[in-house]
Parts: C-alpha cells; structure tokens; sequence
C-alpha cells in the first residue's frame, strides 16, 4: 500500500452527505428495499431482529458465492493459468467456509498455525493451502511444516530461519537421526515489497483526511513490516543457496479496497513487482506461482462504482503473464465484507448539547472493522431505510468507553427507541475479530443459503 498520507495512491474523499436523499447506493441482489423496509436474503431484517435478539450477524451466504465466481471468471478470461483463494483471517464461520469448500475450486490462504489447523478441519488439504505470516517463530514452523503447508517468508531473516531449520533436517538425516521438519523438498516462497501500492479510502463526515489510515501500510515509501525489498533481492536468492532452499513462489500485496480509479496505481505497483520477480527469475529461481494477495475493493460510498474485476485481471496478465507463472490472488475482504449485516436496537434517542445521540444495542466488540482498520460503513433504519435522512446524529454502541462511537455528524432519519438498525459492510474482520471487551457476549450469527 502506499503512503498513510494523502497521494496519488490513494485518494481521499468525503462524503457528500445529503440532507433529504435517500441513501441506497448500498442496495444489491440480497440487501433489498421493499416498501421502506429492509430486507436480507428475502427476509425482512426487523422481524428476525424480533424473533432473535440484537445484536444479530445477518449473512447472504450467496452474495460470498458470486463474489467468487466474479474473480474466478476474471482470470479464467485471461487465458493464462491461475488460483483462487480464500483469505481465511476475513472470515472463518464454518457455515461459510462449507458453501465455499463446496465449489471446488478455491484454495486456502491462511497466515497462523491455528488458521493451518482450521483450514484443514474444514475440508482442505495441505496443497490446497498457502501461508504466508509476518515475524514467523520456531514453534510456528513446527506446526506449518508438521502440516505439510507451503511457506511464504516475508524478511531476510524468516529466510534465514527457515534456511537454518533446513539444514538441521539434512544434517540429521545424513546422520541417520531426525531433526524437527523444514519446509518439504526445500520449497519456499518469499513475499516481496515493490515500495508501491494502490489504497482506497472513503472518508466519512466528521472525519479528517489528514486521519492515519489505520488499515496499515502493506508497501509503499515508507518502511513496513512484510516483504523483502529490490535492493535485497539479491541477498534472499544467497541465503536460500546457502541453506538449499528453492525459491519458488513469490508473494505481494499491493492494494486496499481497490477501486477503478485506483487502477492506474496498481498498475506501475504490479509492474514493479513484476520487475523483481524477473530478476529473482533471472538469477537462476523457478518461479512457479505469483500470489497477488488480496485488496479488492466494493463500493464504500455513494458514486462508487464496482471493480471492473476484467480490468483488474488485465493488469496481472499483461504483467505476469510473460513470466510463464501461475498467477494466484486470495481476497477475503472483497469475498464476504457485504455478506453480513449486523442487526442491533435502538435504546436511546436524546438530545445532548444540541447533537441527536442514537444508543445501539451493539458495540466495538461486534464491529472492529471501524475501531481497528478506520473502514466505513453505512447505517440503515430497517423500517424506514428509504426514508429521507433529515438529521445530523451521532450513533453510539454500549460499551462503556468513550471511542464507542458507530458515526458522527451522520445523515440518518428520524429513529426512536425501539427501532432497528443495520450495520452494513459487517461480513469480514468483524466476527472473526470480534471480542467480550466488558464482558458483552460476542453476538449469534444466521447463515442464509437462499434468497427468498
């Protein structure tokens, strides 16, 4: 990703936020308005907030499905050969990972040994799965390797690592004894850094474009955590000789909530990225796969246009097509973010200073996604979700600290206690990270296969 400030990598917008519109630019094949009411998967969203409680995870297992087969279809298009993964940390219900597993056609990319451990317990086979970790550790190792799983390292010193648990194995088996396992055959890959990337931000009212993007910095100019960068490319492919390893996947991750008008940059970060794995190729590595990791965006606000995923697809071909690799992509965040909705009840509607307060059974604990990444997302009365949003509120969540804030300065009609809302864009880095922070329970979830 690019630089948390603002660029030309990403830009910054705020929010037209009108005062008497409708707003239902989020409106889609299973998230419906049907005579003001809301509707999810066909069923009318404040009748299952009655029937069982708030807060409430609501999902259109369905829409996860299309998004899929959206990516899937892109690349087959391209003609070249290429992989589909799940990226397992953006949501992990079993429910949704059958409906996905049942396809057939998508792998597992997973970054911990207990998503390792996960993925296998839900039907995929150690091919099938891709890891790639930050600031990975021994014990780590014991269970990625014990697990059959191929390994992306993202530093020099991971290199290292890995190369040192190689060579004990062959050293213990010219002995005749054995030493804990390396990675098999002495496969694996590294993630690079181009020192470029491509991040989409949609900036609500009441919130500064100055704001640190939150959602982190995967690559650009300043300095990160993960991926080896051009300058120590030469480095990696000594290392892995003299620990006779074999570098044959190379990983990156360039983008955030990509969007059309980010294409452009995404377009010079591939191609950079591009340029090192020719040169890792040049310098004797049989590149076999390239993973493009994830980062593609859904529509955040109004005038938001989805991906042209046969744009997106195009510049991977052109890129790394000629590289005669595999061209593999994991998105988690663009495959299951709109699946869930979070139904929560209205407690208090009052006036404080002149600012409309809205208190919601819901916290940060349920929602994270706003709390630890800075994401936005949009708020709906599920029996006036048409309704023109005549009023400026804040909408606040009950845990007892003061960041527990949903939005402020937010159009929304009139609500009164008692009314249900629902919190959109809530399928991914929500109930996977959700908590028991002041002991709220973390909130039941109904899976839907179906639309009626």
């Amino acid at each position: 990703m690019t630089e948390a400030k603002p660029s030309a990598g990403v830009p910054l917008r705020t929010a037209d936020a009108p005062d008497t519109d409708p707003r239902t630019w989020w409106t889609r094949p299973g998230l419906e308005i049907r005579h003001g009411r809301l509707f999810i998967a066909g069923r009318d969203a404040e009748a299952l907030a009655r029937e069982h409680g708030t807060p409430l995870y609501v999902y259109d297992v369905t829409h996860v499905i299309e998004q899929i087969r959206g990516v899937h279809d892109a690349l087959a298009r391209t003609g070249l050969p290429f992989k589909v993964r799940y990226a397992l940390k953006a949501q992990r219900e079993p429910e949704i990972l059958r409906a996905v597993r049942a396809l057939g056609t998508v792998g597992m990319d997973v970054c911990s040994p207990g998503e390792v451990a996960h993925a296998l317990a839900n039907g995929w086979r150690p091919e099938e799965i891709s890891y790639t970790g930050t600031n990975v550790s021994e014990r780590d190792l014991d269970a990625i390797f014990a697990a059959g799983v191929h390994i992306n390292v993202d530093l020099l010193s991971q290199l290292r690592r890995v190369g040192r648990r190689r060579r004990a194995a062959l050293d213990a088996a010219a002995g005749g004894a054995t030493a804990p396992l390396g990675p098999a055959g002495g496969r694996v890959g590294i993630r690079i850094n181009p020192r470029a990337g491509a991040a989409h931000r949609y900036v609500p009212v009441g919130q500064s474009p100055d704001d640190e993007l939150r959602f982190g910095v995967y690559a650009g100019q300043k300095p990160t955590k993960f991926g080896i960068y051009p300058d120590q490319l030469d480095d990696a492919v000594r290392i892995a000789r003299e620990y006779d390893l074999t570098i044959d996947t190379v990983h990156f991750h360039v983008s955030h909530q990509l969007l059309n008008e980010d294409l452009p940059a995404f377009d010079d970060a591939v191609g950079k990225a591009a340029a090192m794995i020719r040169h890792l190729q040049e310098a004797g590595c049989p590149i076999e796969e390239v993973n493009t990791g994830g980062g593609l965006g859904n529509p955040l606000g109004p005038g938001d246009e989805p991906l042209d995923l046969d744009a997106w697809a195009g510049i991977l071909a052109r890129h790394l097509g000629p590289l005669g690799v595999t061209i593999a992509t994991e998105p988690g965040e663009y495959f299951t973010n709109r699946c869930g909705i979070v139904l929560t009840e209205v407690v208090t509607v009052e006036d404080r200073l002149g600012v409309p307060f809205i208190g919601i059974t819901a916290g940060w604990n349920v929602m994270p996604i706003r709390f630890v990444w800075g994401e936005f997302f949009e708020l709906v009365n599920c029996t006036a979700a048409d309704a023109p949003r005549t009023q400026r509120v804040t909408i606040s969540g009950h845990i007892n600290e003061a960041p527990d804030l949903f939005a402020e300065d937010y159009p929304f009609p009139p609500t009164q206690e008692g009314d249900i809302v629902a919190i959109l864009e809530a399928g991914s880095y929500c109930q996977a990270v959700a908590n028991t922070h002041c002991m709220r329970p973390v909130a039941p979830a109904l899976f839907f296969h179906d639309r009626l």
